[in-house]
């Protein structure tokens, strides 16, 4: 978001507050040398708006002030902001702050011929330079004006005290009550005099109380224009803008580690990039709050601060569960790491909440935030999306991955999750899977920026030794889990089985063939090697008988020569 603004010499001069939120919804703060009106109901916190003003202008900002009562003695106010760690009387001391109570009894006061401020204006510029306060409160204009009922006299002494504080050039705060309804003050004047108007409200909305404020007015500066929820307590003042983040925030590049490996693995990078925020959604009992504590015990190893922000459990009960599935988050408790804030959800509305958390991880700067669930927060849609929209910006913008837990009806993704999903970079789903009478666990990554994640659907089991992922097993019928993928693995390894012993019954046939075929190959060699030895015993004895013909057939011859 772009703020276009003027130039150096044209801007109009502003003093600080040193609220937190307040000069970032003033673009810079009050403004200065010029009156700004305070008004609202008794309870939203205008004394303590003022006195924060006068306070870090003294030790913020090196500008000494002047608060001057019409309500309540130096010493009540000195009491009532002790605890939140205003040392008044050392500021008095210093010459930084002057405290002057000024009493008014209307039953008193008796108004004859002219009334003025003339005796108020000498007191007043006395106190400013005594100490050359540049900062002056006035608290309140109707204890002030309370025993003035002339109206043309008191908008004439109205406008007189406004006028006075300009010429003086101080940045002055002046608290005013409400006025009846549909008025914002009581006179109907103040507001058209001041420079700056912030009206104050203290709602009370399905039996939990909620501070706003809101800039009315203020001449000649641009500022915020909506209702901003804002807390008081220990810390002080603390005023939530409703988008000052915009979308200009920085990215990363680095990795930061899920605690589970199966889904690091998943996500195609190893983890979540740093400053991604997380939806990780599902029904009851699928182990939400587990993988949210893997997430910040990993990073309680790497040695990085965490943030545990429980809606539905103490800390101490989480600790203790989580020793079932191998995680000691004990340890990182007292080592530092580690930080858990639980609150019930109907404590505080949601701003209140947003607001808490925001201060909550100012102090501590974690790497990393879980908020577990989100579905525990009270308010309509509109309301909550609003809430966690602040949210995530805040955390972009100081680069924490933050994890969403949120709790669905069932497999059914209602229009409110869809809605949420929107905000998120990364989004997981854990699911039932029912069948064969069982209930399992599976999850799948809808969503996933700026990554090549997987779209298996993984079935996971929590063991002593945290969430595990189990390889997909496909089967005839899609996915399966549980006993069904038992049976599934059972029957394919007795189909295996049975494949092996007739591969090893057809390969005992096939031997037999062979050695049945070998040995009438061996029978027919001898009877060949026989027969041939017959036919070579036969061709012996024809040529043993031709040469016994051709003896005798010589001899023969012989005996007839002879006798011739």
């Amino acid at each position: 978001m772009t703020i276009h603004v003027r130039t150096a010499a044209d801007q109009l001069r502003k003093a600080p507050t040193g609220i937190g939120g307040l000069d970032e919804i003033s673009f810079g703060g009050l403004p200065a040398g010029r009156p700004t009106l305070i008004a609202g109901a008794a309870g939203c916190g205008k004394t303590l708006f003022a006195l924060t003003f006068l306070v870090k202008g003294a030790t913020v900002y090196d500008e000494p002030g002047v608060l001057m009562s019409f309500e309540e003695r130096a010493g009540d106010l000195v009491d009532n902001v002790s605890s939140l760690g205003y040392d008044l009387p050392r500021l008095i001391a210093e010459n930084k702050l002057i405290i002057d109570y000024v009493r008014v009894e209307r039953s008193e006061i008796e108004q004859s011929g002219e009334y003025d401020l003339e005796g108020l204006f000498v007191r007043l510029g006395y106190a400013i330079d005594k100490i050359g306060a540049k900062r002056v409160v006035l608290d309140t204009l109707e204890a002030l004006f309370s025993g003035l009922g002339d109206g043309p006299v008191l908008r004439a002494e109205l406008r007189r005290l406004f006028q006075w504080l300009k010429d003086r050039g101080v940045t002055a705060v002046i608290t005013a009550e409400r006025g009846p309804e549909g008025q914002l003050t009581r006179h109907g004047l103040e507001e058209y005099v001041s420079d700056c108007v912030i009206a104050l409200d203290n709602r009370v909305e399905e039996q939990i109380t909620t501070r706003r404020l809101r800039v009315l007015k203020y001449r000649g500066s641009a500022h915020g224009t909506n209702e901003y929820p804002f807390l008081i307590d220990k810390g002080g003042i603390s005023v939530l803008p409703v988008t000052s983040a915009g979308l200009s925030h920085s990215i990363s590049d680095e990795v930061v580690s899920s605690g589970i490996s199966g889904i690091d693995a998943m996500l195609g990078i190893g983890g979540f990039y740093r400053g991604s925020s997380v939806l990780l959604s599902g029904p009851s009992g699928t182990g939400k709050t587990t993988f949210g504590s893997h997430f910040v015990n990993a990073a309680c190893v790497a040695g990085q601060r965490a943030i545990y922000f429980s809606f539905e459990e103490s800390p101490e009960q989480i600790v203790r569960n989580m020793q079932s599935v191998g995680l000691s988050l004990g340890d990182h408790v007292v080592s530092g790491l580690l930080r858990f804030e639980s609150a019930r959800p109907s404590l505080f509305g949601l701003e209140m909440h947003l607001v808490l958390m925001i201060r909550q991880i100012d102090e501590f700067n974690p790497a990393v935030v879980v908020i577990d669930p989100i579905s525990a927060f009270r308010g309509s849609e509109s309301e909550i999306h609003a809430t966690l929209l602040r949210l995530v910006d805040y955390l972009k913008v100081k680069g924490i991955t933050v994890v969403f837990n949120n709790l669905v009806n069932g497999d059914q993704q209602d229009r409110n999750e869809q809605s949420l999903s929107s905000l998120m970079d990364v989004w997981i789903g854990l699911h039932d899977l029912q069948a064969n009478g069982e209930r399992n666990r599976g999850l799948f990554v809808l969503k996933a920026r700026g990554m090549s994640h997987s779209n298996q659907i993984r079935e996971y089991r929590l063991g002593a030794s945290g969430v595990t992922l189990i390889e997909p097993y496909v089967g005839p019928n899609g996915v399966l889990t549980g006993s069904a993928r038992i049976a599934q693995e059972a029957q394919e390894e007795a189909a295996a089985l049975e494949r092996r012993d007739e591969v090893n019954r057809r390969q005992r046939e096939f031997v037999e063939k062979r050695n049945a075929a070998e040995r009438q190959i061996v029978e027919t060699r001898e009877a060949l090697q026989r027969e041939e030895a017959e036919l070579l015993a036969l061709e012996t004895v024809d040529e043993r008988k031709e040469q016994v013909l051709a003896a005798s057939r010589f001899a023969a011859a012989t005996r007839r020569g002879a006798a011739a």
